[in-house]
């Protein structure tokens, strides 16, 4: 019973991370512009199309300079 809740949970999760982006052109310029201030390659990312997961990715990667920049 365990283990088929674990594989309906990992279907669940595989199929939300590899999603489409369906945002329109007028969602993704808002949302470059939104990141325009953290940098122009933060904003340039969210004129692509990217899955949830690679943008999942990208804000580990982010949160993870940020922590490196602060620290030294």
């Amino acid at each position: 019973m365990v283990l088929c809740a674990v594989i309906i949970i990992a279907i669940i999760g595989y199929s939300f991370l590899t999603m489409p982006d369906n945002r329109n052109g007028a969602e993704k310029l808002g949302d470059a512009i939104h990141e325009l201030p953290k940098g122009v390659d933060k904003a340039a990312r969210q004129l692509e199309d990217r899955t949830p997961g690679e943008k999942l990715g990208d804000a580990v990667k982010d949160t993870g300079d940020d922590i490196k920049r602060n620290s030294q």
